[in-house]
C-alpha cells in the first residue's frame, strides 16, 4: 500500500467537513465513513509517510503495536458515535455542531498517527480548541459555564505543553522527532511544563474540574468522543514525548503513583455525590485516568516502559470502547423506554469497567496487578483493590440514575439508527479479548478459581453495598449534592477581569485645535529643505548598509 494513504486519515475528516455548506443534511449519514481510512492503515498499514516539504522531519504513520491499537479504537469509537449522533441531532445549529465534530475528528486522527512533536502539537490544538463547540451546542447558561471553563483550561493547557515542547526540543539539540526525544533526558522543569500541559487535557486530578461541568451539558455523542477518545490524547501524549528510562522519571514515580491513586479514590467518592448519570460517568473518566496515571508512574519507577506498555494499550482500549458505550447510553435513555433486553446490554460495558471475568476488563486488570506486585510498590496493593471497590460503587450508581431517567422519559423507544452502533461499543469490550490475542492470553490466564474470586469479590461487594442503600433508602446530605464549585468562580472571575482591567483607563483630554497648529509650524519649518534632506537620509542609509 502507498505511504500516502496516511494522509487521507486526518484530511479525510476534513474533506467531509468542507462538503457540508454544500450537501448539508443529505451527508450527515455517511460523516461516519470519514473514519475508514483510519481503519484501513490499522488493518494494513502501509510505510511511514514524510513530508519535508511541511517542515523538517514531519513523518506520519507508524507500524508499531500503540499507534495501530490507539488509532483502531479511536476510529471505531468515533465512528460509531457519529452513526449515533446523526439521528439524535436535529436541530437547527447541527451544522456548526458537525463542522466542530470534524474538526476535532481530524486532529484527534492526526495525533495519533504523529511521530514528530510538531504534528502532533497541530492535532491536539485542533483536537482541544474544537471541542469547545461540542461542549457548548445545545446553548443556554450552563453549557456557556462549562465552554468558558474547558476554553480558559484549554488554553492554559496548550500555552503550557508549548513551553515544554519547546524546552524539550531545545535540551535534544532541536529536532522534534519522538524517536530522539526518548533517547533524551529530561529535566524536572519541563516535565513539569508536560504533565500540566496534557494533564489538563487527560483530566486526572486535579486537572479533572471541567470534566464534571462538559459532560452533562454535552450532547451524548460528544461526550462519548470527549471521555473514550480525546482525554487518552494526553495519556498518549506524555509516553511518547518522555524517555524510555530516566532518574527524574523514576523520583517523580511514586508522587505520582499517589496522585493517581488519590485521584480514582476522590473522584468515585466525587461521582457518589452527584445527581446526573452523565456526571457520575465524568467523575468516573477522572477516576480511570487515576488509573491511568498510575500505569505511568509503575513503568517510570521500573525504567521498562516496554512490561507497561501492553498494560496501558489495552486499559485505553478497553475502556475508550466501554466508556463511549455508557455515554451513548446515558444519551438513549432519553429519548425513549429501553427493553430488558437493552438493559441486559448496558450492564455489559458497566461490568468491564468493573473488571467482572469473562470480560476485557479482567484481563487489563491481571496484568496491571502482575506488573504492580513486581515493582517497587507491592505494599500498596491493597489501595488497588480499594480504587476497584470504588469505581464498581461508582458504575451501579450511574446505571441507577439512568434507570431513574427512564421514569421520564417518551413513551416509545430510541430512533432505530441508534441501535447499531450502542450495540457494537457495548459487546465490543466482551468480543474482543476472543478476537485480539493481547487481550486473550492474559484472559485465559486469569481462568483459576483464585483469579475469578479475585476479580468478582469487588463487584459482589459493591452491589451488596448498593442494595443496602436502596432497602434502608439512604439519602445524600444536602450540602454535598450542593457543595460549591471553586473552579465556575474561579472561571468567573478571570472573565470579569478580562472584561474589565484592573488598570485605570487613560482619560486624557487632548486640544486638538493646539495640536493642530503645532503640525502646521513643524511643516513650514521642513517645508523647504524637504527633498534635500530625504536625499541625504537616502544616501545614509545606503553609506551604512555598505558598511554592514
Amino acid at each position: 500500500m502507498s505511504a500516502w494513504l496516511w494522509l487521507l486519515v486526518p484530511l479525510a475528516p476534513l474533506f467531509a467537513g468542507a462538503l457540508l455548506p454544500l450537501l448539508r443534511a443529505r451527508l450527515l449519514p455517511w460523516l461516519w465513513l470519514s473514519c475508514l481510512p483510519a481503519l484501513l492503515v490499522v488493518w494494513q498499514p502501509p510505510p511511514t509517510l514524510e513530508l519535508p516539504w511541511l517542515w523538517e522531519g514531519v513523518r506520519w504513520g507508524a507500524g508499531d503495536q500503540l499507534t495501530r491499537a490507539w488509532l483502531g479504537f479511536t476510529a471505531v469509537l468515533w465512528g460509531c458515535a457519529a452513526r449515533f449522533a446523526s439521528s439524535s441531532l436535529d436541530d437547527a445549529r447541527r451544522l456548526r455542531f458537525w463542522s466542530f465534530w470534524q474538526l476535532a475528528l481530524a486532529g484527534n486522527l492526526l495525533l495519533v498517527i504523529a511521530t514528530d512533536a510538531l504534528s502532533f502539537y497541530l492535532g491536539f490544538s485542533v483536537m482541544s480548541l474544537s471541542a469547545y463547540g461540542l461542549i457548548v451546542h445545545r446553548g443556554g447558561p450552563g453549557p456557556r459555564r462549562a465552554g468558558r471553563l474547558y476554553l480558559q483550561l484549554a488554553i492554559c493547557g496548550e500555552m503550557l505543553l508549548l513551553a515544554g515542547l519547546l524546552l524539550r526540543s531545545h535540551a535534544s539539540g532541536n529536532t522534534f522527532d519522538f524517536a530522539s526525544w526518548q533517547a533524551q533526558p529530561i529535566d524536572g522543569l519541563t516535565l513539569a511544563l508536560l504533565l500540566l500541559g496534557l494533564g489538563l487535557k487527560a483530566g486526572f486530578w486535579p486537572l479533572h474540574v471541567w470534566l464534571p461541568l462538559a459532560h452533562p451539558e454535552a450532547p451524548a455523542p460528544a461526550s462519548a468522543v470527549l471521555s473514550g477518545a480525546m482525554l487518552k490524547a494526553g495519556i498518549l501524549g506524555l509516553w511518547r514525548c518522555l524517555p524510555e528510562a530516566d532518574p527524574t522519571l523514576a523520583a517523580w514515580s511514586a508522587p505520582l503513583l499517589a496522585t493517581g491513586l488519590f485521584g480514582a479514590l476522590y473522584a468515585a467518592a466525587l461521582g457518589l455525590c452527584a445527581g446526573k448519570s452523565k456526571a457520575v460517568l465524568a467523575y468516573s473518566s477522572v477516576s480511570q485516568m487515576g488509573w491511568m496515571l498510575m500505569i505511568l508512574a509503575l513503568a517510570w519507577k521500573r525504567g521498562e516502559p516496554a512490561a507497561a506498555l501492553p498494560v496501558l494499550l489495552l486499559f485505553g482500549v478497553h475502556h475508550g470502547l466501554a466508556k463511549g458505550a455508557l455515554f451513548l447510553a446515558a444519551g438513549m435513555v432519553h429519548e425513549g423506554r429501553l427493553p430488558r433486553y437493552a438493559w441486559a446490554l448496558l450492564w455489559l460495558p458497566a461490568l468491564t469497567l468493573m473488571g467482572a471475568p469473562f470480560t476485557s476488563g479482567v484481563a487489563v486488570k491481571y496484568l496491571l496487578k502482575d506488573a504492580w506486585q513486581q515493582s517497587a510498590f507491592a505494599a500498596w496493593a491493597p489501595w488497588l483493590v480499594a480504587a476497584g471497590l470504588a469505581t464498581a460503587l461508582l458504575l451501579l450508581r450511574a446505571l441507577w440514575l439512568m434507570r431513574r431517567d427512564q421514569r421520564q422519559a417518551p413513551a416509545h423507544r430510541p430512533p432505530s439508527a441508534q441501535w447499531l452502533p450502542w450495540a457494537l461499543l457495548s459487546v465490543a469490550p466482551v468480543l474482543l479479548p476472543w478476537i485480539w490475542p493481547a487481550l486473550r492470553e492474559p484472559l485465559l490466564a486469569g481462568w483459576y478459581p483464585g483469579a475469578l474470586w479475585a476479580a468478582l469479590w469487588p463487584v459482589l461487594a459493591a452491589l451488596g453495598l448498593a442494595g443496602l442503600a436502596l432497602r434502608r433508602d439512604w439519602r445524600l446530605p444536602q450540602r454535598l449534592e450542593k457543595r460549591p464549585n471553586l473552579a465556575l468562580r474561579g472561571s468567573l472571575a478571570l472573565t470579569r477581569l478580562l472584561r474589565h482591567p484592573p488598570l485605570p483607563e487613560p482619560t486624557l483630554c487632548l486640544d486638538k485645535a493646539r495640536w493642530r497648529r503645532r503640525e502646521r509650524r513643524w511643516n513650514r519649518l521642513w517645508e523647504g529643505g524637504t527633498l534635500t534632506i530625504s536625499a541625504w537620509l537616502l544616501v545614509g542609509l545606503l553609506w551604512l548598509g555598505w558598511l554592514w
